[in-house]
Order: structure tokens, then sequence, then C-alpha cells
């Protein structure tokens, strides 16, 4: 996609949807930089409205949405790809995220991707490694969101691993301190449930190993606080203040007693669970303490989003290192990128298709069309589209990974109709870009260098035309019936395709 340069755009903001706090900065690019000029965040407590059947309850919803509804007027005038806003582990445990997005992105006439735990990783440790101070070795960085923590050993500005584990402090104050109660018994509870969850991957995390360790998230800046407001450090959290902060809340009892520095007031009722993960991070990798970085996420997704505006986009590195692992004939995925992108040029405009994003996309599928194949020739096409699901792709929201692979899906065979119908926003221009993505493998199905014609293409609503060069489809029998067959398969989704 296109970027607004940053002469075009000087203003870019990323919006942070964490499940327990929402966030935005507004940022003034200045020689590759974002220089901040406003910090804005209301805790809205997502994961707290998540019922037992993963349904986000109306009121969480509002609460969101009214929160988004004062930041929507620093926003919602930037252009497209000025603004990238991000959910995290309450949207991606509601089944009806699709609502809440839907009148999210109204109000702030912006996109909002729903990003998977290892890339909110990625962009954790992209945050922390831009504002703070540079070292030379490894730094195992931890984030404890409302939802989920996050865990990243990295180099530099590099993550080497990225593990997201479902433990939070609004999830874990939901199961084990509902009631506002803080005892031994539920904090043992609590502590027990995280070091449970830990297990997974405590082993590859000290077996890579590190020789600093950075907190990101405000429970770390707060137990810090709370340690050095006691005496026992000067921010950092260190294990002998944990042990006094622990046995503080015990004789506090309750979480309206808690009256600590650093601890605000609407932070105090998932402090105790905060506490209780932290603890548990500690004994499980043997840590002797850990340092606070103000930058996080949003700051991550601040240079990530400058990355792409200067043409380091992730997400090109991501698809090279994909076509390299599953052996991609290269010659043979750039000519159908090409003549995919020429079909595009020509229709986007008469069926609607947005000349960035979907133009990209489509570049992207054609790209990857063939990842299958290195599994098995058989049904290669439903190989890579899970592949592409369900991989774990820096730089990808979910629904871009869901789209791709349903262009994948459907590139070639039967057309997965009612899959597409499913994306109720975007279903008809995703089953027209899996058209042109069609044409383009089967205008290539000779591989080879070969002379190939020019054509010309005419959309209609639910047709396209396709004019080769008079006689030049008599004297190619094989295409001449690659497009006959073609016609048949679309006709199973009410498409009409004719060839001349």
């Amino acid at each position: 996609m296109l970027q607004p340069s940053a002469e075009q755009a000087p203003l870019i903001a990323a919006i942070d949807l964490g499940s327990n706090s929402f966030h935005m900065v507004v940022a003034r690019t200045s020689n590759g930089e974002p220089r901040i000029l406003e910090r804005l965040g209301e805790k809205v407590q997502l994961a707290a409205g998540i019922d037992e059947d993963r349904q986000l309850s109306e009121a969480a919803m509002q609460r969101g949405l009214d929160c988004l509804g004062r930041f929507a007027q620093m926003v919602n005038h930037l252009p497209e790809g000025a603004v990238r806003v991000v959910g995290t582990n309450a949207l991606r445990e509601a089944r009806n995220r699709q609502e809440f997005i839907r009148r999210a992105e109204r109000i702030l006439n912006h996109k909002v991707e729903v990003i998977s735990g290892r890339e909110e990783a990625r962009l954790i440790y992209l945050g922390v490694s831009h504002t703070f101070p540079g070292m030379d070795g490894r730094r195992l960085v931890v984030d404890i969101g409302g939802g989920s923590t996050e865990f990243i050993i990295g180099q530099h500005f590099e993550s080497q691993l990225r593990e997201s584990l479902q433990m939070g402090c609004v999830s874990f104050t939901q199961r084990f301190f509902r009631d506002g109660k803080i005892t031994p018994g539920s904090h043992a509870k609590a502590y027990t449930a995280a070091r449970l969850e830990l297990m997974s991957i405590e082993h590859g995390l000290r077996r890579l190993g590190w020789q600093q360790a950075i907190g990101a998230s405000g429970t770390i800046r707060a137990v810090g606080l709370a340690i050095k407001g006691a005496g026992y450090g000067n921010g950092e959290v260190n294990r002998e203040g944990l042990t006094w902060l622990k046995h503080k809340l015990f004789k506090l009892g309750d979480v309206e007693k808690i009256d600590l520095d650093g601890v605000k007031p609407d932070r105090r009722a998932i402090f105790p669970a905060g506490l209780a993960i932290l603890e548990a991070i500690f004994d499980a990798l043997e840590l002797s303490d850990m340092t606070h970085s103000e930058g996080a996420l949003r700051e991550g997704v601040l240079y990530d989003l400058l990355g792409r505006h200067h043409h380091e986009d992730v997400r090109e590195r991501t698809l090279n290192a994909l076509v390299e692992r599953y052996h991609v004939d290269l010659e043979q995925a750039a000519r159908v990128e090409t003549k995919a992108l020429e079909a595009f040029d020509q229709v986007a405009a008469d069926w609607d298709l947005d000349p960035e994003r979907h133009r990209e996309l489509l570049g992207w599928a054609a790209r990857v069309h063939e990842i299958g194949l290195d599994i098995a020739h058989y049904h290669y096409h439903k190989h890579g589209a899970y592949l592409l699901e369900h991989s774990d792709l820096p730089g990808f929201s979910r629904q871009d990974q869901q789209q791709l692979a349903l262009l994948i899906r459907g590139h070639r065979r039967n057309i997965p109709r009612h899959k597409f119908e499913e994306l109720s926003d975007d279903g008809a221009r995703l089953t027209r870009l899996c058209v042109l993505l069609r044409f383009a493998i089967l205008f290539h199905h000779i591989r080879g260098p070969q002379e190939a014609p020019a054509v010309r293409l005419k959309a209609g609503e639910n047709s396209l035309h396709i004019e080769f060069p008079e006689g030049w489809m008599e004297r190619n029998p094989l295409t001449s019936a690659d497009f006959a067959q073609e016609a048949e398969w679309l006709k199973r989704i009410d498409f009409d395709l004719s060839v001349r």
C-alpha cells in the first residue's frame, strides 16, 4: 500500500484497545522519528465485560465506544494510513467482536485491527527498544495486560522469541478477587494459576537467556512505585519489595483499603491480581529485579507505522520469509502478481475496489498462492489457506490473515461462497479480488517466460469480460479450455465470465 509520506501526513497516531485500558498517542514525524504531542488513556476494562460464552456485554462495548468518541476528535480527520488502531486479548476472545469493531470504525473513521498475541509481543518489544536506553546483550521484556501477558526476548531492535499467555490483571481479578477481598488463599490460587500458565514457556525463555529484565505495563510500574514508596528500591521491582508488598496487601485485606504510592484509585481493584502474576513470573524465571519502560505497545505501533511510511514494512519481510520457507517458485509468483495487479488497475473503479488496501491484499495473495504446494499437490489451495490463517505472521492483523487465507482457499476449483459472505463488510469486494487472482493464475497456467498478450477487461456488477487479441485464443487451445472451465466454476457463485 502506498502510505502518506512524513511531509504529506506529518501527524500519525496509534490507538491501543487494551483489555484493561484504551490508550492513544499522537505524534508529529520529524526526520523519521515520532515526536509525541499527546497521550490519552482511559480505564475501560473491556475484559471484565466478557461472559462465560465469550460475549462482550453491551455495557462494556459502550464504555469503549464512549472512550473512542473522546479520542476521535484528534484522529478522525487524519488520512488513511496515518492512524493504526489495534485490538488485543479482549477482542481476540470476544465472539461478537465484529459488532464492536463496526461501531468503533464508524466513530474513528479508521480501520480497527485485531492482532495476535505474538504480534502484540513484537510491537511491545519495538516500543521498548526504541524508548529504552540501548545495551549490547539480550533483554527480557514482560507486559502484564488486562487479559494476556506477553514475553519477549530480543537484542537491539529485533525480537528473537515472542510468547503470549492467557493471564491478565483483569481476567485474574474476575477469577480470584471478584469480591475485592485479599487473602493468602485467593493470592495463592492466582499465583498457582499463573505458574501453571508459565510452565509452557519458561524453559524456552531461560534457555535463550537475557542480561536485563524490563517491564512494560502499568501493573509493573505501579508495583515498582509502591515498593519505592516503602523504601525497598528506586522504582524497580525486586524480590524483597514483592515480599513486603504481598504481606502489606494481606494486612489490608480489601482492595478499597489500598492506598499506596503509585497505585491510582482506578487500579486498586486489579492490583492484587497483577501482583500475583508478577510474583509468579519472578519465581518461574528466577528474576532478581525488573526495571520499567514507559514505551510499550502504542509506541511500538507508532514505530511500525513509521516503518511502513519509509518502506521498511515488516509485512514484506514476513512474506519473503514465508515464500522462502515453503519453496515458492518466485518467477511464477512474480508473473501472477504482475498480471493480477494489471487486471486490478483496469477494473478497480468499476468494482469499487480500494486502490491501496485491496490492491495490496491482491498482490500479497498472488505472491503466496502456491505455499501449500510444499505440503502436497492435492488440495494445495486448502493447505495454503490453513498456513496463512494459523501461522504467526509479524505485521499482519488477524483480519489480514483471514482475508489472505480466503483468497488462497478460493484461488482454484470451487469458491467457498458462504465463507466470503460471512465477511459481511467486504465479502463482495473480496470475491472480486478472488476472481482477479484466478484470472492471473489461469493466464500464466503455462509456466515460463513466453510472451503474453495484452488483454482488456471490462467489469460488471457480477461479471467480467476478457478480450484477447484477435485469433490468440484459437492459437492457444489450452488457455481457451482453461477459461471455459473457469466460466463454469464461476457460474456456481452466480458470476458471469465471458472471453473473446
